[in-house]
């Protein structure tokens, strides 16, 4: 744990991150370490080792990815089930020629569509039943799959639609949409909201859509993410084969939800085919090692105040993942 907290110390040092806090789950041990500021403007507030962060796009996997794996194991849907299994009236309008009507929950999982990587929906109305059937009924643009969050806006929907459930409601045990803002971690000076974010969702469109969707707005803290990493790695949370469908890739980068081990990753070099992992836009990270029973935890507030400043997030990812690694060596 030493030698993966010293360049997140350097980089609070340098100032090119707030503050932070690393966990790491090995075997049975468990350690947490923490430095610097929650938040810096308006006022400075000291990092805690059980600081709240908004998760951003972890959101995708330790909420989503889940959720939706685990009604595929109840048998409520198939993973090459199209979304209008859960959502028969997606593209209503267009039946027999929408191509999002044949989009599949697996497609979506593995970001294997052909919808955009982003779209600022928030810049459409601020009403989020409105926005979700703006998002149901939209001729998407056609183009190369990528990472996007429009496959998992659309999660989010079907999860609410066979469950008859808000996601406000589903948050995990340990984790929440929205936060305590005394005890959570500052975001941006948001130019659009006119304020610090601080214990609301980052992401204008998580934002505009209530502060939960199947992309972004979930809370939580280094314990909780080693707490999910330990369930998923113990089998508590997912079958054992659903578990080894999450290390099978469905492109260069990408498996179920999670990213695998490919050059230049976020979890640092040489990690083996039994490593997953996933990022967000705040700052924050999980990488979990299914094979060696080991998990790491990554938070910072790096886009506080401005996303707009080189905080040097993707080098220190892979210094940190790197030097943990080492230990095998």
């Amino acid at each position: 744990m030493k030698a993966a907290w010293a360049p997140v110390a350097e980089a609070i040092a340098a100032r090119r991150i707030p503050g932070a806090v690393l966990g790491l789950l090995d075997g049975g041990r468990r350690e947490i370490r923490h430095a610097g500021a929650a938040q810096i403007v308006p006022n400075a507030v000291p990092m805690q080792p059980d600081t709240w962060f908004d998760l951003a796009s972890l959101t995708k996997v330790v909420f989503t990815t889940t959720a939706i794996l685990g009604l595929v194991e109840e048998g409520r849907i198939g993973l090459d089930d199209p979304l209008t299994v859960a959502i028969p009236d997606l593209r209503q309008y267009d039946v027999a020629g929408a191509a999002e009507r044949r989009l599949t929950f697996r497609q979506c999982l593995s970001h294997q569509t052909h919808l955009p990587a982003v779209e600022p929906l928030y810049t459409y109305g601020q009403d989020p039943a409105t926005l979700r059937a703006f998002v149901l009924q939209r001729e998407w643009r056609a183009g190369p799959a990528v990472y996007s969050d429009n496959n998992f806006i659309l999660l989010g929907i079907a999860i609410e639609r066979l469950t008859g459930q808000s996601l406000a409601e589903l948050a995990p045990p340990g984790f929440s949409f929205g936060a305590e803002p005394a005890v959570t971690a500052a975001t941006e000076r948001c130019a659009w909201r006119g304020r610090v974010m601080r214990g609301e969702v980052h992401d204008e469109n998580a934002f505009a859509l209530g502060g939960a969707s199947g992309h972004a707005g979930l809370f939580g803290t280094a314990d909780a993410l080693l707490d999910f990493a330990a369930d998923l790695i113990g089998g508590r949370l997912l079958a054992p084969e659903t578990i080894a469908a999450l290390r099978e890739r469905h492109s260069p980068t990408r498996g179920l939800g999670w990213e695998l081990p490919y050059p230049g990753w976020s979890g640092g070099d040489g990690c083996g085919p039994g490593v997953i992992g996933h990022t967000g836009f705040t700052g924050t990270g999980l990488w979990i090692d299914l094979d060696a029973g080991r998990a790491w935890t990554l938070l910072t507030n790096r886009v506080h105040p401005s996303r707009f400043a080189d905080s040097g997030i993707i080098a220190l990812r892979r210094a940190v993942g790197d030097a943990i690694r080492s230990n095998d060596q």
